[in-house]
């Protein structure tokens, strides 16, 4: 590519940030947030009835209220035809492709207290973060797997991981890789700046919940202890041009259909502000780990399945991801359903692919088989396998 070809896409990135940080909308989602209440709203959902699931699943642009429906106990019967609904929304938009990432962990660090993982600070457990050279012997083994997306995660420690370290990373691995995601401690504006600038193309940033008051019960302690502040940390990222943001909550911690009516609210929100950015949806379910965390609202398979459907239903453009968390049978079925991006042969520990097989996880996958064998099941689906959804001017 062109050194004026290069200048152009920098132009481009330049102007989305200033679109982004001069939309006329309120300064950041708190002011959104803070109009709604969480009992009120879960007795709305609650009250939904058949008929306004009926009325939902007709139209064919579908609000917020319609979401409510979709995910309320009255559309469990109409589960099967939100399904073939999904399917459909979603092959018309996507067509047949899944998008394959691979996630890896460069520490295990973390200055926070969280009850649901393991890595929280209370945890005695070894900590490693890695090197230059263990990093480039993860990427080797991840290359040779054939991944083009890759997802860099860390604990939340600002003095071990902090943002000069993620830099660094991105670095020293942007030439192996197309796209380049972290999910790591949530940044300020210009520190999300500098690593677009150094090859950054998403991040992952999830509220847990959006419950106030459970969500300090399970962060008593360290910087992600400000609900607010991790509330507000996508407008951040809008601001800096940064060109995904995944959001999603931790079904399990709360009622997974308030939390998700709030991830849909907030995704509305920034698709209205930052309208030039794209979004995706992960559905991570609590799992077993050090410490041992007991959900305290069970998310079943068939209501997971509702979210997914709902999410869809609501908005098609939305890209739906889902991980190593869930079974081998349900990830066979559900891909169906319309999720777009899928993670395979994760390991959660920092080293866990070649480095330190051994070491502590975050917590326990579920779905345990090899990279071929996953992309050997989309295929025999009728799915293409799409190692990267975004070219690298780099």
């Amino acid at each position: 590519m062109s050194f004026t070809k290069i200048d152009m896409l920098k132009s481009r990135i330049s102007l989305e940030k200033k679109a982004n940080s001069q939309q006329p909308t309120a300064n950041n989602f708190k002011a959104t947030f803070d109009q709604y209440n969480w009992n009120q709203i879960t007795s709305e959902i609650y009250a939904k009835t058949a008929a306004d699931v009926e009325r939902a699943l007709a139209n064919s642009k579908r609000d917020i209220e319609d979401f409510k429906a979709l995910i309320s106990p009255a559309a469990r019967p109409y589960l099967e035809q939100m399904a073939q609904l999904s399917s459909q929304l979603t092959k018309k938009r996507f067509g047949n492709t899944m998008q394959m990432y691979v996630p890896m962990y460069l520490s295990n660090e973390c200055q926070n207290i969280c009850t649901y993982c393991g890595f929280s600070m209370t945890n005695k457990i070894a900590r490693r973060t890695l090197t230059d050279t263990e990093i480039l012997k993860e990427v080797e083994f991840l290359k040779l797997k054939g991944y083009d997306h890759i997802l860099l995660v860390t604990g939340e420690a600002n003095k071990t991981v902090g943002v000069s370290y993620i830099k660094h990373a991105i670095e020293l691995i942007q030439q192996h890789f197309s796209n380049i995601t972290i999910e790591v401690q949530p940044l300020d504006q210009p520190d999300y700046e500098t690593l677009v600038d150094s090859g950054l193309y998403a991040v992952l940033v999830y509220q847990e919940t959006y419950h106030k008051d459970e969500y300090k019960k399970h962060h008593p302690k360290g910087k992600k202890s400000n609900f607010y502040y991790r509330l507000e940390t996508p407008d951040r990222l809008g601001k800096a041009g940064v060109h995904k943001i995944g959001l999603g909550a931790l079904f399990g911690l709360e009622d997974w259909r308030t939390d998700s009516f709030f991830t849909a609210l907030h995704l509305q929100y920034l698709q209205k502000t930052y309208w030039k950015t794209k979004y995706s949806i992960s559905f991570p379910r609590l799992r077993p780990h050090s410490g041992g965390l007991e959900p305290k609202v069970e998310m079943t398979d068939p209501d997971l399945v509702q979210a997914i459907c709902a999410f869809r239903l609501l908005d098609e453009d939305v890209e739906l991801s889902m991980s190593t968390r869930e079974s081998e049978v349900f990830r066979n079925n559900v891909v169906k359903l319309g999720i777009t991006s899928i993670s395979a042969e994760s390991k959660t520990n920092p080293g866990g692919y070649v480095v330190e097989p051994q070491s502590l996880e975050q917590f326990e996958i579920s779905d345990e088989r090899p990279t071929e064998e996953i992309a050997d099941m989309l295929k025999n689906q009728g799915f293409e396998v799409v190692w990267k959804d975004w070219e690298s001017f780099r």
